[in-house]
């Protein structure tokens, strides 16, 4: 007997989440798998962090916090917008939850009716379409291929806004992709945004500080732009803070007092010792983050370098995050005895039981032709794996 809801009927299950389950269900058999399916940095928080958070302890911060944060925190993120997005807002600007993915979930359930379409650019995130969902809105996809290194055009933005458009999901750096945009490409967004004043902009920049390509630019920055748009972000990656769910959106006050309302009844504030230690990520020596970034460049470096003499894959290089995604499908049809292979999910599941990599097949970010690979993890980890990948795809005929 199904009493669940239709809610909760009508969205998919994570399928990063599922595909690192079934690399840890092998490992428990004593398979070695190397995982490159996992959306996190491998580094340990930096210690100064980590102090922080046992004072915290010590100094009781064990009480609730005000449901968007302790003001000392959404100040310190105030600061940060200021100094290193040129961006100027108050602390009533800001509301901090349980990790961008609330954040951005938070921003969606408050702008989105029934049947509002929300234009989500593929590849994208898993979770975007299924948020929108929730919401009970219509996902409007506008895919990008790789021969445009995954990046919508000002055209196909123009195309896809009609008069229900409520928003825009803009996630750069982007996961799956690593794809990056620049200044000039968002101000061509913005020109196309500029004649659709209807349309909110949800600007997912949580991979800001994993960018190889120097300055990250920020949709909000120009000035048509910025009482549009929701920016959302959080310790997660740049501070290896994956487990301490501390993200934050920055918008027009209207909205965080929105997103307050509605996390004041299903979440209260985020944990009030990680909001701690989110402060002093964000006040504390940023060495470590730049150490982290010039890691995760080396390691890029390596895995463009190692994927590009793999026959078969058509491989871009990505300018930021931790992701390479390359494109697969000339593997589609091939088999090795009895086993098909018919989409990317069949590639990536032929990889984690031949070759023992997990990867994640392309199908659930809006991009069936591609597989992504995350490189969080070691320089030895990646060429054996790659090693690994490129033995069991010459198997295939």
């Amino acid at each position: 007997m199904n009493q669940l809801s239709d809610r909760l009927n009508s969205l998919s299950p994570s399928a990063t989440l599922a595909m690192s389950q079934k690399s840890s269900e092998l490992k428990a058999q004593g398979v070695d798998v190397i995982n490159l399916s996992v959306g996190e940095p491998d580094f340990n928080t930096p210690d100064h962090i980590k102090e922080a958070a046992k004072k915290a302890i010590d100094d009781n911060f064990s009480r609730y916090s005000p449901v968007p944060g302790y003001p000392a925190l959404r100040n310190a993120i105030v600061e940060k917008l200021k100094n290193e997005n040129g961006l100027e807002y108050t602390a009533a600007q800001i509301s901090c939850a349980n990790g961008a993915k609330q954040s951005v979930c938070n921003a969606i359930l408050v702008l989105v009716n029934p049947g509002d379409e929300v234009i989500v650019p593929a590849p994208y995130w898993v979770s975007y379409p299924e948020m929108v969902k929730l919401a009970e809105g219509t996902p409007v996809i506008v895919s990008a291929g790789i021969e445009q290194d995954f990046k919508i055009t000002p055209e196909q933005l123009e195309s896809a806004i009609t008069p229900k458009t409520k928003v825009l999901i803009l996630c750069s750096p982007s996961n799956p992709t690593g794809s990056v945009y620049s200044k000039e490409e968002l101000a061509g967004l913005a020109a196309v945004l500029a004649k659709h004043p209807q349309v909110m902009v949800i600007a997912d920049e949580i991979y800001e500080h994993i960018n190889y390509i120097g300055k990250h630019e920020s949709i909000a920055q120009f000035p048509e732009m910025k009482e549009r748009t929701v920016i959302v972000n959080g310790v997660s990656k740049a501070y290896a803070m994956t487990g301490w769910r501390i993200g934050f959106i920055a918008g027009p006050e209207w909205l965080v007092k929105a997103c307050n309302k509605l996390q004041g009844q299903y979440t209260s504030g985020p944990c009030s010792v990680s909001q701690k230690a989110a402060e002093a990520a964000y006040t504390g020596t940023q060495a470590p983050v730049e150490e982290m970034r010039q890691a995760f460049q080396r390691r890029r470096d390596l895995i463009v370098k190692l994927a590009k003499d793999v026959p078969g894959f058509e491989v871009n290089v990505p300018q930021g995050a931790f992701y390479l995604f390359p494109k697969c499908s000339s593997f589609f049809g091939k088999s090795l005895g009895d086993r098909k292979i018919e989409t990317s999910d069949d590639l990536a599941m032929y990889l984690l039981e031949e070759a023992h990599v997990a990867c994640v097949g392309g199908t659930s970010f809006g991009a069936p032709d591609c597989i992504r690979m995350s490189y969080a993890t070691s320089d030895d980890n990646i060429i054996e794996a790659i090693r690994r990948i490129k033995e069991a795809l010459a198997k295939l005929k």
